[in-house]
């Protein structure tokens, strides 16, 4: 599992027009899932991003996490974040998951996620073509890997 999380002021996603998630201060995070992900896996990574302390505290430096802030989640798939790019110039995308396996692996990080914050989880709509906007903050843009973890 791959994961860019953005620190954001505002964030929203857009699909045909329609309005699936937006948030104020909080995180953005873009998710992208292979098939050799486990539940390990999202549990870690859940922990991670909640844990995060990438706010700032009232000396400015960041050194307070998501909870802390009262800060929101707008969580969005993307199996893009797992191109490979070393041959050729159109990216492949072998190693993301297909969607019968990644779309139960989404939905299980969300509902881990909702239960490690205060505030409700926002969501874009798997597979579709989604606008995203974001006001970042700082900026702060964090990638993590859970084939990293160590």
């Amino acid at each position: 599992m791959r994961t860019v999380i953005q620190r954001v002021t505002e964030a929203s996603v857009t699909v045909e027009g329609e309005l699936t998630g937006s948030i104020n201060r909080g995180l953005l995070v873009l998710a992208g899932f292979e098939d050799s992900d486990t539940e390990e896996d999202l549990n870690w990574m859940a922990s991670k991003i909640i844990n995060l302390r990438i706010f700032n505290d009232q000396a400015g430096v960041m050194n307070i996490n998501l909870n802390d802030v009262n800060g929101q989640l707008l969580v969005v798939s993307q199996f893009t974040l797992h191109a490979s790019t070393k041959k050729g110039n159109r990216p492949s995308y072998l190693r993301a998951a297909s969607p019968d396996v990644a779309i139960p692996l989404y939905e299980k990080f969300i509902s881990i996620l909702q239960q490690l914050t205060t505030n409700t989880v926002e969501t874009g709509r798997f597979g579709a073509d989604m606008k995203v906007r974001l006001l970042n903050d700082g900026p702060v843009t964090i990638c993590i890997d859970t084939k990293n973890k160590e």
